[in-house]
């Protein structure tokens, strides 16, 4: 075979690997303007039931009167071991305040994922996601993603990205509970 033949097969595997790829990012991003975003901001956050490290069962449900900063991570990635050491900081911060942090955990063994908890001192309810059918539910591609989630269940907020401590500190204060930012203004 002809130089010039091998290099035309190359060059047609490779169009006609990049015509799958975007058929497929085409399909995909066509389902999603079709059905609507998964989970939008004023949509009921939905609930999951999921078991913590301790092998206590949590369904967000049973946060229903206070703020939830819902954060999904994994133990291997960069922004979301940068961004834990903040969540602590502010979990302890608002933990009195009706708002809590439930880190969902996607898909790894729970020794590696309760040896990065105690390393990062980590006291926050950890879940274990590991069929991936809440990352599923709430639509998550790539983490970290954060859903910030009011005292009444809804959707306040998606966020994308890693976040900085005063980012945390922010969303934190966005999703109180009315009533507690009563008292915090009358203590004030």
């Amino acid at each position: 075979m002809s130089d010039k033949k091998r290099s035309i097969i190359k060059t047609s595997l490779l169009v006609g690997f990049a015509a799958v790829i975007i058929y497929v990012l085409f399909t995909n991003l066509s389902d999603i303007k079709k059905n609507g975003e998964a989970l939008s901001v004023g949509d009921e956050a939905p609930d999951f039931q999921l078991t913590t490290l301790e092998g206590e069962t949590v369904k967000l449900s049973d946060y229903r009167g206070k703020g939830v900063f819902l954060n999904f991570w994994a133990t291997y990635c960069p922004p979301c071991k940068k961004e834990m050491p903040f969540m602590q900081n502010q979990y302890e911060l608002f933990k009195e305040k009706g708002v809590t942090i439930l880190a969902i955990d996607v898909a790894e063994p729970q020794p590696v994922v309760e040896k990065f908890a105690v390393k990062y001192g980590l006291t926050f309810p950890i879940l274990l996601d590991l069929n991936q059918e809440t990352m599923n539910l709430y639509d998550v591609a790539a983490i970290p993603v954060s859903f910030l989630i009011d005292e009444n269940g809804k959707v306040v907020d998606r966020i994308t990205a890693g976040l900085t401590e005063s980012q945390i500190a922010d969303y934190m204060k966005q999703i109180m509970p009315e009533s507690e930012i009563d008292k915090t203004s009358i203590t004030h």
